[in-house]
Parts: structure tokens; sequence; C-alpha cells
């Protein structure tokens, strides 16, 4: 199995002085929109098609493909589907957009939004304190199960680096862009 390289926001930034760098951000279109990296490009990773990806790059698929995230987990991910894919010369960028900005790096910004991960916190936590509440007021101990699911799937994400409440929210018409200005 092969492994994909990983690169500092600075030296990624050395890179695109000196030569055309050619970089993806995996997040939503939404939080694309809000801010990301001036060179960067829009591939959410819940639409990553790996293979088309390289495909559209118009034969420079043998070039580094670097890839970004806000902090480095989802990068993580796609980088990884495109190794599975077949694909070399993939590179996370550690730190993502979060480190990008904090270097002082040029930026894109545009409309403000709720981050993905502030969504599913402000989701769990307003699904456990409805279900705890039914239980308590209605005194049935089945309603329990609800906060427990969550608790659980927390767990779960915390564990595996996986949300499925992220990937659902991902999904949801308020984090897509109905306009070109989710595009770069």
């Amino acid at each position: 199995m092969s492994s994909f390289l990983t690169i500092s926001v600075q030296q990624l930034a050395e890179r695109n002085q000196t030569g055309k760098t050619e970089v993806i951000d995996v997040r939503t279109p939404v939080e694309f929109r809000e801010i990301h990296a001036s060179m960067a490009r829009n591939v959410p990773l819940d639409s990553l098609d790996a293979k088309n990806v390289m495909a559209q790059r118009n034969g420079s698929a043998h070039e580094p493909l670097y890839v970004i995230c806000r902090s480095g987990s989802r990068s993580t991910k796609a980088c990884q589907k495109f190794i599975d894919a077949g694909f070399e010369n993939i590179v996370n960028v550690d730190g993502g957009t979060t480190a990008w900005e904090q270097a002082g790096l040029p930026v894109e910004r545009g409309k403000k939004a709720i981050s993905l991960e502030r969504q599913v916190r402000i989701c769990a936590g307003l699904i456990t304190l409805s279900g705890s509440v039914a239980a308590i007021i209605t005194g049935n101990v089945y309603l329990a199960a609800i906060p427990a699911f969550i608790g659980a799937g927390l767990t779960f994400a915390g564990i595996t680096d996986t949300c499925g409440m992220g990937m659902m929210l991902a999904k949801m018409p308020w984090n897509q862009c109905r306009d070109e200005s989710c595009s770069a």
C-alpha cells in the first residue's frame, strides 16, 4: 500500500511562487466560500471522484496534487482516496486552511458560515438535550436511548475520525452553493 506525502503551508507557498501548483480544497462549498487559499479550487470530499479529478488535470497527472481542508483530517481521507484509486504524487497540506491563514498567506474571503464542526456540535447537543428532557418529562426510559445513541455516535466519531452526522450535514442545502461564489 502506497502512502502520500505531507507538506507544510510555508513549503507549499514557496513552491507556488516558483511555479504553478494544483491545490484542491475538499471542504464543503460553503466552507470554501467563507475562506480558502487563493490558488485552491473546491472539490468536496463527499463527492470526490479521484479518477475524474485526475482526468481533468490536462496531462499534468504526474505533477503533485496538493490536498487541503480546514485542519488536515478530511484532506487525509481525500489523499487516501487517490492512493486507493492507484494515483501517486498526492500531497496532504499539514494544518490545512487554518494553518495557511495563521501563516498570513493569501486567502480569498467570502460570506461567513457556521463550520461543519460547529453544526455537528449544535445538532448533537440539541438532539441529546431533547431526548433527555423528553425522557424526564414523560418518565419513559426508552426515550433515554436518544441521548445514548448520540453519545455512542460521538464516541465512534472520536475513535474512527469519521462522523456520520457531519457527512449528513455536509449534504444539507445550507452547506451547498447555488451560485458561482463557491468556485475558484
